[in-house]
């Protein structure tokens, strides 16, 4: 089953629409909840959401369906 993935004009994946962007209380702000090691974390700060690997489609009616 393929995923969805919005893209920006610039081919960057969409955080917004990402099952792992998640709003953080004590930073304030949304943020990536993806454990990363060292190195990922680096190379995920160079590129940016540009072909991220952790990147889920996140369909909150899909999830109601499931309820009903």
């Amino acid at each position: 089953m393929a995923e969805r993935r919005r893209e920006g004009s610039d081919g960057v994946a969409q955080c917004l629409d990402c099952v792992y962007y998640d709003y953080d209380e004590y930073v304030d702000d949304y943020v990536c909840t993806v454990s990363l090691d060292e190195d990922e974390a680096e190379r995920f700060a160079r590129q940016g959401t540009r072909g991220c690997p952790y990147y889920k489609f996140y369909d909150e009616y899909k999830s109601v369906q499931k309820q009903n």
